[in-house]
Parts: C-alpha cells; sequence; structure tokens
C-alpha cells in the first residue's frame, strides 16, 4: 500500500529554488496499481523516484508498505530498495550478458535451487525461454523490455516501479507489454507504479492521476 500526505520537493540551482512537487496526496491499495501520466517535466519521474526512496523528499510523509520512508536511515533505505522492483524506459541491459545472465545479475551468484522453479516459470511466462543464450542486441525493443520485467519480478518485489517502461516501443508493443506487466503483478498480488505519456495505456490500471506542474489534475 502506498500513501503520500502533503509530499513536496524541490531543487535548488544557485539562489534558485524550482518546486517540482506541490502538497501531493495520493494513496494506492494494496495489489493495485496506479499509471501516473502527464506532459514531460511536470514531475512523474521524480515522484517515482521519491516513492522508490531514490530521492527524499521536503516535506511531507511517504509510506509505502508501512514503512514511513523519510525515517529510515541508508541502511534501512537499502534494504527498502531491495524489496522494490525497477523497470526503466532504456531497458539497462548489460550488452555483453546474456538474456538469462541479465536476469539473475543483480540476484545472488549461486541462484537458490528452491527459486530455479519460479525463475523457470517466470521466463515461459513472458515467453523468453527461447532466448536465454542470446544477447541484448539479437533481441527486439518488446523483448528487451521483457528481459526487464522479469529481473524486476525475479526477487518477489512488494512493488514495482515502471519509469516509461514502453517509451522506446511502438503502439502494439507498449499494449502488449503493459497487458503481460499488469497482469503477472495482479497474478502475484504486487502493487505497480508506472509513469507514461500514453493515455491509451491507461485501461490496464486501477488508478490514474494526471501531474501538471507538480501537482495533480
Amino acid at each position: 500500500m502506498i500513501e503520500v500526505k502533503n509530499l513536496c520537493f524541490s531543487r535548488s540551482d544557485g539562489e534558485n529554488k524550482e518546486n517540482i512537487l506541490n502538497q501531493l496526496n495520493l494513496s494506492v491499495p494494496a495489489a493495485q496499481h496506479l499509471a501516473l501520466l502527464g506532459d514531460s517535466g511536470s514531475g512523474k519521474t521524480t515522484l517515482l523516484h521519491v516513492l522508490a526512496g531514490l530521492l527524499q523528499a521536503d516535506s511531507g510523509l511517504v509510506s509505502v508498505n508501512d514503512q514511513e520512508l523519510s525515517l529510515l536511515d541508508e541502511t534501512q533505505l537499502t534494504l527498502y530498495r531491495r524489496k522494490i522492483g525497477l523497470i526503466f524506459q532504456h531497458y539497462q541491459l548489460l550488452d555483453c550478458l546474456t538474456v538469462k545472465q541479465n536476469i539473475l545479475f543483480q540476484h545472488k551468484l549461486n541462484f537458490p535451487k528452491q527459486d530455479a522453479n519460479e525463475f523457470d516459470h517466470l521466463v515461459t511466462e513472458l515467453g523468453l525461454q527461447d532466448k536465454l543464450d542470446a544477447l541484448p542486441h539479437q533481441l527486439s525493443g518488446g523483448e528487451q523490455q521483457r528481459v526487464g520485467i522479469a529481473r524486476a519480478l525475479l526477487n518477489k518485489p512488494q512493488i514495482i516501479f515502471a519509469d516509461e517502461p514502453t517509451g522506446n516501443l511502438d503502439r502494439k508493443r507498449s499494449h502488449q507489454v503493459v497487458k503481460l506487466l499488469t497482469e503477472l503483478c495482479s497474478a502475484r498480488k504486487i502493487n505497480l507504479v508506472m509513469v507514461t505519456h500514453s493515455h491509451q495505456l491507461t485501461d490496464y490500471f486501477d488508478h490514474v492521476k494526471v501531474l501538471r506542474d507538480g501537482r495533480f489534475d
């Protein structure tokens, strides 16, 4: 569950202060999905990074799964980030590693045997079972993003934050990726927050919020 109350975030450039997020309030029940819409510069990605513990708010409450992020020290924040999944627009795959190695890269070097079945099941659901030995440049954009989804889901996160995951995909592949992502999160009862520019993709989400100049419309 996500709770945000009176959230403010600003950036300073010398003597100038720019307000990015202004008095935001937000509530997303457990296991439900939120799409964040807005033009470039509206604060979508900044809000996502605050929720993910990558940026610290100036003021206000940010609570994710009963953890108030402002009260966590750096060690606790690191542990919090290990319980979330991150999906990026530019895939963030390592070119020299195979699909399987990219999926497992952030996990233990010796993959726990008890999780092997989950890995096999996940790559099958994502249609990657025949691509495990391929390198990223041998994949389509949609396939590369499915590798990113597998990597995010494998750690069994409580919540996934996705920053424009379809930004490099055409309309058809965008719908395929978002439909698959929301279905997988629903089946696993995972909260999902996704930043997007596309109103067409919001049909897959329980909640939609539009940011404009740091405020919700």
